[in-house]
Formats: structure tokens, C-alpha cells, sequence
């Protein structure tokens, strides 16, 4: 786990991790999409033939966490049982079903001198991913980043470093079966910060890095790496409520979004209301949110309506609470909410509730969010939701990919060109 070796030392055994995955992705990079949704298979049964393996580490990961007084929530986010086990199997199988990202023609054109040129999707190469907490992340992730033909470099958090490392070394033990170069899959063996700064430092090996956990980690690896990095920051989510909607529905909508599971980043953060439609929405609003033992902060007109909701202050409009918190503000227009949105939002998930199709059109043309909704909750983006199988996280950037990323989110494309003796004059 923590490391007591010298610095140099950790830096060589980074950089044979990097050699071993460099060459892994390059036969991963030709194989067939057969070979690799066999490899996925084999993965998965390795997986169910090793769940006592696996429950066995994650039991020292608890001890340890309940040791540390990490509360509830964050166990049950660290515990792998038989049937959690069993859906990262499944999960493996569904990606491997899936069809194949890689060679797939892109555009195919020929140019009046008789050359032909084809662009095709082809893997990224070695993609390193840091992340904290959860365990199925390293098969979620492993599972993406073969499926694409890409080999993975992990970096787990320390609560749950002996289940991440016993998963990684099945992983690799199953691509290894398959007659693939050990190094397809691989976990740091060490929590500490010091393999954090060296592995961003790894560009020579690695083609992209992911990092998935809170804004203080994104913001580390930003100023870090010397290789891409995909990221989203945080997700402060927006709905609004138009003067034009369906108020039965929006009311249910707005629950779904803020409570169904508060700790993601596609909850609801903040809602906006249009003055218009106050009367119809609001008592309903209030009942649900009281109910759901929502805690609330109003601008100053919706605290009008609930003299005993909190005030909202500039803070708050900014802030993912990942809590049942929520901040709820007044406008008069859609124009308005977009306004908002597109100043205190992250690009991550953003809707609005209405029945007026130009509103709705205005919304999604004007929002600058990776995904937008119309009179559907925001909890809907997730790779699984999205067709995706398991997804390798939600991007807020603009280059390269946005939104749920899964296997088809992990290739680059080159472009092939064929000729008959031309030469350029």
C-alpha cells in the first residue's frame, strides 16, 4: 500500500509497468473483435472463479475502513459481495457483446488524382486512470479499455487497494490466457502521492489519463500531467421549470433527479422556477421536498413562498452538495435560466420541463452542457443508461469525447491513403 522505497527505485518499476503495457496495447491494437470479446469472456469466468479470492481482500479493505471510521455509505460503496461480483461479470460480458469500436470506416473518400483515403477508429494506446473508492471501477474500466484495444494502467484509492489489486491481477491473469503480453491490465501498487506525480509524468507510455473522484484530485492530475487528460470536474446540475409544462410530471422529475441517489454527480443541484408557473409548481414542490427530507436555499423571491427555506448565497450556486441539499432560484424566462446555467453549471447535465417545443429547442441550442434533457430527470446519464455497458466516466471537456464514455469514447482514428504511382507537384 504506502510506500517506503526510494523514489528512483518506485520510478523504474513505473517505468517497466509502462514498457509491459506499451507492448500489451500494441497486440491488443490487431486483435479481432472475436479474440477480444473472448478475452472479456474469460475475465468474467475468472472473476466468478475467484470470488472467495476477491471477498477475502475486500473483508482486510473493510476491516481497515471500519478501523479508520469510515462511515456507512462509503462501506457500502467499498463491499463486495457474491451478487456485486457477479454484476462486474455480467458487465464484462455485456461490453464484450457489444459491437467493435476499432476499424470501423469513418469516412471513405476519393480524391480527383486518383488517391483513396479512408479514416478509420483504431485504440489510443495505454490509458492510465486514477480513481478513488469503488472497486468494480478497476473491472468497469479494464473491461472499456480492452474492449477498445487499449491496455490500462490503474491507480486505485487506498481504501479499497487490496480488492483493487487482487481484481487487477485476475484481469491480467485472464488477458494472459489469452495468449496477450502480461501488462493488459495493471494496478500501482502503491497509494501513495509520489506514484501519483511520477505516473502523470509517464506521457513516453501513456496516451490519455482519466482521473475519476472529486475536484480536488481532477485539479491535481490537471496540473500534473504532461499527457491529455479527460475529466469533468464536478456536475452541478440544473432543471428548469417553464411557465408551459406538464405539472404533474415535473414534480415527480425533480424528485427522481435530486433524490434518487444524491451522491452522483448527475443529481440535481439546482432548480429554476419561472415566476409563471410558481402558483401551480411550487406547494407540490414543497410537499415532495419536505417528504424527502430535502434540505432547501432560496433566492430571495422563492423565499417569499417559503419564508422558512434558508437564503441562498453565491456559494451555493456553485456548489455540488452531493447531499439532499438543494438550491433553488427564480427566473423570469427560459433565456434567463440558460443565463444561469451557462454561467454557475459545469457542462455536465442540465434540462428543462416543458411543453413548449420552441423553449425546448432554445434550450438545447443554447446550453453549452456535454447532455441535456427535456422533461426527463438528469440521473438518465450513465453509460449503462445510455446503451453504453459500463462506462469509463462523463466528460464535461469538448475535445475528444463528451458525456458517458464508453469503448467507443476510448479510440483515436488514422487515415489510411492508397495510390497508384501519384506524386505531388
Amino acid at each position: 500500500m504506502t510506500s517506503s522505497i526510494p523514489p528512483e527505485e518506485m520510478a523504474k518499476i513505473l517505468d517497466d509497468m509502462g514498457r509491459r503495457a506499451q507492448r500489451a496495447a500494441r497486440a491488443l491494437a490487431v486483435l479481432s473483435a472475436p479474440e477480444k470479446a473472448k478475452c472479456l469472456c474469460r475475465m468474467a469466468e475468472e472473476l466468478e472463479n475467484s470470488i472467495a479470492e476477491i471477498k477475502k481482500a475486500n473483508e482486510q479493505d473493510l476491516d481497515a475502513a471500519r478501523a479508520a471510521g469510515i462511515g456507512a455509505a462509503m462501506l457500502d460503496r467499498l463491499t463486495l459481495n457474491d451478487r456485486r461480483i457477479k454484476e462486474m461479470a455480467d458487465g464484462l460480458r455485456t461490453v464484450a457483446a457489444q459491437n467493435d469500436p476499432v476499424g470501423r470506416i469513418l469516412e471513405k473518400t476519393t480524391r480527383p488524382n486518383g488517391l483513396e483515403i479512408t479514416k478509420i477508429s483504431v485504440p489510443l494506446g495505454v490509458i492510465g486512470i486514477i480513481f478513488e473508492a469503488r472497486p468494480n471501477v478497476t473491472v468497469d474500466a479494464a473491461g472499456i479499455c480492452i474492449k477498445a484495444g487499449n491496455a490500462v494502467i490503474l491507480r486505485g484509492g487506498k481504501e479499497a487497494f487490496r480488492s483493487n489489486m487482487v481484481l487487477a491481477e485476475i484481469l491480467n491473469r485472464a488477458a494472459v490466457a489469452c495468449d496477450l503480453p502480461d501488462g493488459a491490465v495493471q494496478l500501482v501498487p502503491w497509494t501513495d502521492h509520489a506514484a501519483v506525480n511520477l505516473l502523470l509524468k509517464m506521457d513516453r507510455y501513456i496516451d490519455l489519463v482519466i482521473p475519476r473522484g472529486g475536484e480536488r484530485l481532477i485539479r491535481l492530475v490537471m496540473a500534473e500531467a504532461t499527457m491529455p487528460v479527460l475529466k469533468h470536474y464536478k456536475g452541478v446540475c440544473h432543471l428548469y421549470i417553464d411557465e408551459n409544462c406538464d405539472f404533474a410530471k415535473a414534480v415527480p422529475i425533480v424528485e427522481n433527479a435530486k433524490v434518487q441517489r444524491p451522491s452522483a454527480c448527475n443529481a440535481l443541484e439546482t432548480l429554476l422556477i419561472n415566476r409563471k408557473a410558481a402558483e401551480k409548481f411550487i406547494p407540490a414542490f414543497l410537499d415532495s421536498m419536505k417528504k424527502c427530507k430535502v434540505e432547501l436555499r432560496g433566492d430571495a423571491d422563492f423565499c417569499k413562498y417559503a419564508p422558512e427555506v434558508l437564503a441562498a448565497t453565491e456559494d451555493d450556486f456553485h456548489t455540488e452538495y452531493l447531499d439532499l441539499i438543494l438550491t433553488v432560484k427564480m427566473v423570469d424566462s427560459v433565456e434567463e435560466a440558460v443565463e444561469h446555467i451557462n454561467f454557475y453549471g459545469s457542462r455536465h447535465s442540465d434540462g428543462i420541463i416543458s411543453s413548449d417545443e420552441k423553449n425546448v429547442a432554445y434550450f438545447f441550442a443554447n446550453v453549452d452542457s456535454s447532455t441535456l434533457y427535456a422533461n426527463a430527470s438528469t440521473r438518465f446519464t450513465d453509460g449503462g443508461e445510455f446503451g453504453k455497458g459500463a462506462e469509463i466516466g462523463i466528460s464535461t471537456d469538448k475535445l475528444h469525447a463528451r458525456g458517458p464514455m464508453g469503448a467507443d469514447e476510448l479510440t483515436s482514428y488514422k487515415y489510411l491513403v492508397r495510390g497508384d504511382g501519384q506524386i505531388r507537384s
